[in-house]
């Protein structure tokens, strides 16, 4: 079977962006980078390197931003209660077989960052973030997780906990030996390998 999706990034959702920025810290023991502003979404993050292929962002709606008239992605919208696993981000080179689950392909910039997401037209997370957002990125961009500091932590294990994980399986065309699928209630474990051992989201 052609393998078409590459573990890209991690996504931590919250209400407020320095208090998914502390429980991350804390729970990691390392510090985060500065990234930047989505515009197109009226979201702002922050940024952990976990190695030459893979990074984690902290996400959360941006109160400065101007109103877009569009729903916000990552079912931010809607998101209550305590920072926590939101969703996960595969790239794969060819949107146009992205299953319709995943919403279109939008276009997006910030600074010299170009890619393709696919979000559903109602901003919330196709299998409520079992199945993975799906991306792109543009021709010559080098993705974050080629710029940012290394901080010594690695991603160890990604479990997704869904109703329908064996159908989920089957959809996610990944080989990945850090990515698991286990039959539950919704949510994602996460176990990192850091300099102070191992640690979890």
């Amino acid at each position: 079977t052609e393998i078409m999706f590459f573990f890209d990034h991690i996504a931590v959702g919250c209400t407020e962006l320095s208090t998914g920025v502390a429980w991350v810290e804390e729970k990691l023991g390392v510090s985060l980078q500065p990234g930047g502003q989505h515009v197109h979404y009226g979201t702002h993050n922050m940024l952990l390197g976990l190695g030459p292929d893979l990074y984690l962002e902290v996400i959360a709606k941006d109160p400065s931003a101007k109103p877009t008239g569009r729903p916000t992605w990552f079912g931010l919208d809607h998101f209550t209660g305590p920072p926590r696993l939101a969703n996960w981000i595969c790239r794969n080179d060819n949107l146009a077989i992205a299953p319709e689950i995943t919403g279109p392909a939008i276009a997006l910039a910030r600074g010299d960052l170009k890619w393709e997401l696919t979000v559903p037209d109602s901003g919330d997370l196709p299998m409520d973030g079992g199945f993975p957002s799906l991306m792109k990125w543009g021709v010559g961009v080098t993705p974050p997780s080629g710029k940012l500091l290394d901080r010594g932590c690695r991603l160890k294990s990604w479990t997704v906990l869904h109703p329908d994980a064996e159908m989920l399986r089957n959809m996610v065309l990944l080989n990945d030996p850090r990515v698991y699928f286990e039959t539950g209630p919704l949510g994602f474990e996460a176990v990192f390998e850091t300099q102070s051992g191992l640690r979890y989201l």
